[in-house]
Order: structure tokens, then C-alpha cells, then sequence
């Protein structure tokens, strides 16, 4: 969701090699982006009520929304925009756990979701929920969505990585006294790049802000930004990869 639309769309066009489809007026100006052909991410001003709060939001699949809603609303969390049709295309909603996270729900028709596999340059890679008080969102989302968890051996985070059956689909970390108070609990989304210290450096020249890295891990090398309108996203280069896996532990 963008304040600025037009500005999105080059902003992450020239970052992330992205194009971009008709924007759709019946559908409150929804623009789908497009990453070699292959539907990634969309583009929609904010809702009423959200203006001047750029930021993305994930969608999590479901095959009925309207139960999705009730279990939500049973677990804790709080329904911000009940499930609302959009023509052939699906079914959507927005809500947020108990520690603040908002994300969406999608129940998919003729447009299913993310057709990138995620190591493709410019996909939808990767998700984390960052929040002050993981242990409502460590009961919120297993209980909403039917995730197994398993949490990692290290000292210095707290971080927990979500699966559905045996595909891991969305991490968890706790927010330390590092992150200002004014950010709230959140979802960062990861969108893949080819060499992720040139991709920081585009996104800067392009009026971006760095917030930490570049950084090597196992899992790829990664860094956090900010675009020119406050969005926070991380981009990673899954073909980098540094380190030895981390061990985990499966929560029961």
C-alpha cells in the first residue's frame, strides 16, 4: 500500500526489474507486478483511514476465508477488514494478531497468489514476523493456521521459524530494544536479487535508506531498507550463503 503509486512502481522497477500490469479502478487502482512475466507483488494506494502509512503486507493463503476470520477471531486477533470478494479473482481480508501484527488473508480463485518461485531475481523470497511479544504470536499463528514451529538454539535472538507440513513458510523474531519504539510489530517481506551489495546500492542511489547490512548468513546475504516513501522490505541473494545451519529444536 502506497501513498504514492507512481512512485512505487519506479522505484521497484528500477530496483527489482519489476513491470507492472493496467491499474484496475474497479478494484481500487490494484496494480500486479510482474517479475519476468510472472506475477510477485501488487501495488494499491491505502486503504481509508491508512493514508500517509506506505508499507507492505503479506497474504497468507486459505481455502475458506469466512473460517479463517472466525479462528482468528477466537485466537485473539482483531478482524481490521472482513472478507470482501474481489470478482473472479479471490477473497480477501485483513487482521492482526494479538502483539500487533497486521497481515492479510487471501482465499484464491482465478489469481492464486505468487506464480515466482522464490529464487528467481525479483520474486517474493521470504517472510519474519517481528514482534515485541513473540509468545503471542508463537500461539496466534500455529493456532490460525495449522504450523508446526521450531526454534532456534542461539543465545544472542529469539527466533522461531513456522511449517506447513514439511515446507517452512515464515519466520518469527523478537524485536529487541535495538529497534526504536515506534516501530511497530511487523511483517518484513524478502524479495530476491542476483548480488545483494549492488542492490543495496541501487536502492540508495534511488532514494532508499539502508538499515542494516549487507549481511552473509546461511540462508543467503541480506539486507533491510526502507524505500523513499517508508516502506521496510529486505532484499537477499539466496546464492551466497556463508555458515553453517542453525540448529533447531521442534516445539510441541
Amino acid at each position: 500500500m502506497f501513498s504514492d503509486v507512481e512512485g512505487a512502481k519506479s522505484f521497484y522497477g528500477d530496483l527489482l526489474g519489476w513491470t507492472f500490469g493496467e491499474s484496475s479502478s474497479e478494484y481500487g487502482n490494484y496494480t500486479q507486478a510482474y517479475a519476468d512475466g510472472k506475477a510477485v507483488a501488487a501495488v494499491v494506494p491505502p486503504i481509508p483511514g491508512q493514508e500517509g502509512q506506505s508499507q507492505w503486507c503479506l497474504y497468507l493463503a486459505s481455502p475458506d476465508a469466512a473460517a479463517t476470520v472466525g479462528r482468528i477471531r477466537d485466537h485473539g486477533g482483531e478482524v481490521l477488514m472482513e472478507p470482501m470478494r474481489v470478482g473472479d479473482f479471490g477473497t480477501m481480508c485483513l487482521a492482526r494478531d494479538p502483539s500487533g501484527v497486521v497481515f492479510g488473508v487471501w482465499q484464491g480463485g482465478t489469481h492464486e497468489g505468487f506464480e515466482a518461485p522464490p529464487e528467481q531475481p525479483g520474486a517474493f523470497c521470504w517472510a519474519e514476523i517481528y514482534t515485541r511479544e513473540p509468545e503471542k504470536s508463537d500461539a496466534f499463528f500455529p493456532a490460525v493456521f495449522g504450523y508446526s514451529a521450531r526454534q532456534m538454539q542461539d543465545d544472542t535472538i529469539d527466533f522461531r521459524l513456522f511449517n506447513l507440513g514439511d515446507s517452512t513458510v515464515l519466520g518469527r523474531m523478537k524485536m529487541t530494544d535495538d529497534f526504536p519504539p515506534e516501530v511497530p510489530a511487523h511483517i518484513n517481506v524478502y524479495f530476491t536479487v542476483p548480488d545483494c551489495d549492488d542492490a543495496v546500492a541501487r536502492a540508495v542511489k534511488l532514494g532508499g535508506l539502508l538499515r542494516f547490512g549487507p549481511m552473509s548468513s546461511p540462508f543467503g546475504r541480506f539486507a533491510a531498507l526502507s524505500d523513499p516513501q517508508g516502506a521496510n522490505f529486505s532484499v537477499i541473494d539466496v546464492s551466497t550463503t556463508e555458515g553453517e545451519m542453525p540448529t533447531l529444536t521442534d516445539i510441541s
